[in-house]
């Protein structure tokens, strides 16, 4: 018996209870009645008996009664029970209006032929999110947001730093072309490494035109003034990046600290697997295998997963705040720069699936809509 139009003799809303949990979770208890399992047991069988072998019967040809005998009826029952729960679990979400994230992990607590199958379903689902006052956190951060201006003592630090380079990288080649005349292997003493303090005692040589011309690629840099002006221009690219970063991370700081919410752990696990996927790529970039990565820095997956749980933590929660102020601020991405965003994703990576490109992208962008109205309070 197939149903087109799906119809379950039971009420989800009463055949089932749901009690909230800690680490904003829910268990959900219930029976289904043992004709809804029965409606399970053509579909079960086929499933099981797909790969019996049986002699004197050619494969996917063993008669019903047969198969039945092969397999025999617990395992028939367990599938049914299976098959029921996945077909009745989204109708009890539905019905109760559970908003589940992740997979559900399942335990049967009664089954038994001619009888109805108890059991608990237990799931994270979204947590409820209690927002401070996000506007008054934001402009406070705002008001005291450093100066991205690049002061001429910058510029100088700048320029000693990569004159004092210059000058540590010609005193190794001098020492290299002597140990290079040195035959006589006793003479060769390896001299320690050079500490950040030997450095800061070299001698810095004048900065004139001549000086500047040596630096950087051949004839990148012409006068003393010139330098000066570019290297001004990149500490002043460079500073408004690092000011701009620290600061919307203090903005999110100070409003996630300030955000009553109870996280579940397949969050934080989702962002953990990210961490990982993303640390096994740029491994694997280097050629680099995790396993000697790992022996490298004398360290297992969990010291890892131990080190990294904060910063996961905090990432899961920056999300679920974001997505809580874009409710409650009305922010939408904007629908044409969107598109030509997901058409752009598509374009470089043709076998992308084109719905999971419109969820990053439209997630991308409401975030950055979200943090460039918290930046501008």
């Amino acid at each position: 018996m197939s149903h087109s139009h799906h119809h379950h003799n039971i009420d989800f809303k009463k055949a089932f209870t749901v009690e909230k949990q800690e680490g904003s979770q829910v268990k959900i208890t219930g029976e289904i009645p043992y004709s809804e399992l029965l409606e399970e047991r053509a579909g079960a069988i086929k499933a099981l008996g797909k790969n019996v072998k049986i002699d004197g019967f050619r494969e996917g040809k063993v008669p019903e009664a047969v198969l039945v005998k092969t397999i025999g009826e617990m395992a028939i029952l367990a599938e049914m029970a299976e098959r029921a729960i996945a077909h009745m679990y989204p109708h009890i979400l539905e019905e109760h209006n559970i908003d589940a994230i992740g997979y559900p992990q399942i335990s049967i607590t009664k089954i038994a032929p001619e009888n109805p199958l108890g059991f608990t379903a237990t799931v994270a689902v979204l947590p409820t999110i209690t927002l401070p006052d996000y506007k008054a956190l934001a402009k406070t951060v705002n008001a005291a947001k450093e100066s991205t201006e690049v002061t001429d003592a910058d510029v100088d630090k700048q320029i000693n730093d990569i004159l004092r380079q210059k000058a540590a990288y010609e005193r190794l080649q001098k020492k290299a072309a002597a140990k290079a005349e040195t035959t006589d292997a006793t003479e060769v003493i390896d001299e320690p490494l050079e500490t950040e303090a030997d450095l800061a005692k070299l001698p810095i040589p004048e900065l004139t035109d001549e000086v500047v011309a040596t630096l950087g690629q051949p004839g990148q840099f012409t006068t003393v003034e010139d330098f000066k002006s570019k290297i001004r221009e990149h500490l002043a690219i460079e500073k408004k990046q690092s000011v701009s970063s620290a600061h919307r991370a203090k903005i999110t700081d100070t409003i996630i600290e300030a955000t009553v919410m109870d996280l579940p752990q397949v969050l934080i696990d989702s962002e953990l697997n990210q961490m990982f996927a993303q640390m096994n790529e740029d491994l694997e970039r280097s050629n680099l295998k995790m396993d000697d990565y790992l022996k490298h820095i004398n360290k297992t997956q969990d010291d890892l997963k131990k080190d990294w749980t904060p910063a996961a933590d905090k990432r899961a929660k920056l999300q679920l705040v974001l997505n809580e102020i874009a409710k409650k601020e009305d922010v939408k991405p904007d629908q044409i720069q969107l598109d030509a965003q997901v058409a752009q994703l598509l374009e470089q990576y043709k076998d992308a699936d084109k719905h999971r490109v419109e969820i990053y992208v439209a997630s991308v962008m409401q975030n950055e809509a979200v943090m460039k109205m918290l930046e501008t309070l």
